[in-house]
């Protein structure tokens, strides 16, 4: 592969040690196409063990991982700003700290850049796990094609975060990635759908992506509603929903944020939002 790219990923606080360690493996250790950089953005003091972590890294990998340490925790958004910022490469892939690529990931991303120089970012599909890689219990399928990804961006967002890779440019012509409580990445893609730009998902699952039994049971309360309806919100005043969807989209997320208990929540969406 001729194209060099750069990684952004962040940690904070509450991120593992051991989860972190096999993220990393997955880009540095395990890729068919390794990443030329890895900017991973350490959003506010960390434990004394994930210091410890990234010091072993930054001396096994020298200049290859750039790490920069805010003093305060800034947030996810603000965090991925500044990994775009400082990414050296026209090539961005974007990574969480918990999850773990597939081997060939990033040779498949490349080759589908290459090949679609059209293309200003491309994701794919994820599978979720719970403890151990193997034990998958769901997979989020997105559409594929671009005319298919902006149809279904008017209800749902149709990147899966994790897995995108895009042309730096065009992040940064959109405004770049801004603070917007659990939808950073949505609110980007609009930004960029407002620019016309090309999106495309490969088929293939690029993510297995670690989970948790309570993890759609959390997406709920006011706050996260209340991003979610911004969003909507947002869309409808630019023109990219119509009226009658901004309202099918409020009853619901209303119903499903705000009435339903935590339990029924988690179940609503295991069964309805994710294939197994």
């Amino acid at each position: 592969m001729s194209l060099q790219f750069s990684v952004i990923t962040s940690v904070y606080k509450n991120d593992k040690p051991e989860y972190i360690r096999v993220a990393l493996d997955s880009l540095l250790v395990q890729q068919t196409v390794k990443p030329d950089e890895i900017v991973l953005v350490q959003d506010g003091p960390v434990s004394h063990e994930t210091s410890r972590l990234l010091l072993e890294y930054k001396d096994n990998y020298g200049e290859k991982l750039n790490v920069i340490k805010l003093t305060q925790n800034k947030g996810l958004g603000n965090a991925l700003m500044l990994g775009v910022e400082n990414a050296k490469y026209d090539i961005v892939a974007r990574m969480d700290s918990d999850d773990i690529c597939a081997p060939d990931r990033f040779e498949k991303q490349l080759a589908y850049l290459e090949s679609h120089p059209e293309c200003d970012i491309v994701g794919g599909q994820i599978t979720e796990f719970i403890d151990t890689p193997d034990n998958i219990v769901g997979k989020r399928e997105v559409p594929c094609d671009n005319e298919a990804i902006y149809h279904y961006m008017r209800s749902r967002c149709a990147l899966n975060h994790p897995t995108v890779m895009f042309k730096k440019k065009a992040v940064l012509d959109a405004g770049n990635y801004q603070d917007w409580f659990w939808n950073e990445d949505y609110y980007m893609w609009i930004r960029m759908m407002e620019r016309d730009c090309v999106f495309a998902n490969l088929p293939d699952v690029l993510v297995n992506m670690r989970s948790g039994l309570d993890q759609y049971g959390r997406r709920g309360g006011k706050k996260y509603f209340d991003s979610e309806i911004g969003i909507k919100k947002l869309m409808l005043e630019k023109g990219m929903i119509t009226r009658k969807e901004y309202i099918v989209n409020y009853v619901q997320r209303f119903i499903i944020q705000l009435m339903l208990p935590n339990s029924v929540r988690g179940w609503v969406f295991r069964t309805f939002a994710r294939k197994k």
